[in-house]
């Protein structure tokens, strides 16, 4: 199945101006992620991972994630914790602690996350493990 998809830009007001944020959306080996809104401490995406597959063992020092299910299975390993979660399920990733993302079913896993910290940039990932070999 084909499904066509499109993200409508951000429209904020700051003061007397109109500000028109584009989604920006970047394909990885495990699916995609888009920036769908973010501010001072706080980043909010739309992920879909591919099914049979995950996202790397990893880390953030700075920042911390929750994850909304919306559609799919997620396999989510936090800490020493592993779960399975389904759509409408959530679960909470603290800063400092090891976590992986998996899509152990045959549909594309789509979510929702919040991070939240001082920092949120893409280069505050210390991965443990990557099924893929990046640093």
């Amino acid at each position: 199945m084909v499904q066509a998809t499109t993200t409508a830009p951000t429209i904020k007001q700051d003061g007397d101006r109109l500000t028109i944020k584009a989604p920006i959306s970047d394909t990885r080996p495990w699916g995609t992620f888009t920036i769908l809104d973010e501010g001072p401490g706080y980043k909010i995406k739309r992920i879909e991972v591919n099914p049979g597959h995950r996202l790397s063992l990893q880390m953030h020092h700075h920042r911390s994630e929750h994850w909304i299910v919306v559609a799919g299975t997620a396999r989510v390993e936090c800490g020493d914790t592993n779960k399975l979660l389904t759509s409408n399920q959530s679960t909470y990733v603290p800063a400092c602690t090891n976590h992986r993302l998996e899509n152990p079913g045959v549909v594309p896993l789509v979510l929702i996350e919040v991070q939240n910290g001082e920092y949120l940039g893409e280069d505050d990932i210390i991965r443990f493990q990557d099924d893929y070999s990046r640093q």
